[in-house]
């Protein structure tokens, strides 16, 4: 066989290249859902809003694993699964959950707007940051993960100058080199991180189907769980720092 028949006979059908291009239509089908669930905040429909966006994290979770099963990255190389990703991150995780912290009521209404605008900047800034996954695959700082702080706001309802304190700490805490937990990625203690996430799904679903009105066990049952994925590497390393 010479080597323009091997050449062709290594290009991908055009099935398989369908399929590939509906991996990348489906990864960016998270931004549709952003859209949906920004009309549900305009709305006011706090829980419809988060059921949304946790609807966005089933694509986020879904769509890598089925673009390497389908080696995406070599059958579709002028589309960029990364900056794909990156998009409708930017959407998903920060602009449309700034727009609810705004919107919610529970910031100073003085301070509201500038933490806005905080959130969206720092937000986008910790996306472009080629730093921002440790080489153990933990986050380097706080992971611009606004959909949760935001669920947590509306679930603690705490007053609008503490809800505003706490928003500007994680701001500032986006460019602090702590690590933060990848749920997924970070081998070390993976099977007790995926069972706390599988718990934290179900109990923030008891909580969005509630409108947000359930006991104090499920609340600290989700800011244990909270604790745990934002501080268990700084506990590990603290105790190996005492023991050493």
């Amino acid at each position: 066989m010479d080597q323009v028949s091997q050449q062709k006979s290594s290009l991908p059908s055009p099935a398989t290249r369908a399929a590939a291009f509906c991996v990348h239509l489906f990864t960016a089908f998270g931004a549709g859902i952003a859209l949906i669930a920004l009309l549900e905040a305009v709305r006011e429909h706090w829980a419809a809003m988060f059921g949304w966006l946790g609807a966005a994290l089933v694509v986020d979770a879904l769509d890598g694993p089925i673009a390497r099963r389908l080696d995406v990255m070599r059958v579709q190389p002028n589309l960029s699964g990364v900056v794909l990703d990156l998009v409708v991150h930017f959407v998903t995780y920060v602009f449309g959950p700034a727009y609810a912290i705004i919107a919610s009521g529970l910031l100073l209404p003085a301070t509201a707007t500038l933490l806005g605008v905080g959130v969206v900047v720092s937000g986008a800034l910790y996306f472009a940051d080629r730093r921002m996954k440790a080489a153990d695959n933990h986050f380097r700082g706080f992971p611009a993960l606004w959909n949760a702080a935001a669920f947590y706001l509306f679930l603690l309802h705490l007053p609008p100058a503490l809800s505003s304190l706490a928003v500007g700490i994680l701001i500032v805490l986006t460019f602090v080199p702590f690590h933060v937990v990848h749920p997924v990625r970070v081998v070390r203690l993976r099977g007790l991180t995926l069972s706390l996430l599988a718990v934290w799904a179900v109990l923030s679903i008891v909580v969005l189907v509630n409108d947000f009105n359930v006991s104090p066990v499920v609340t600290t049952a989700l800011c244990a769980i909270a604790a745990y994925i934002v501080g268990s590497d700084a506990a590990i390393r603290l105790v190996r720092w005492f023991g050493a």
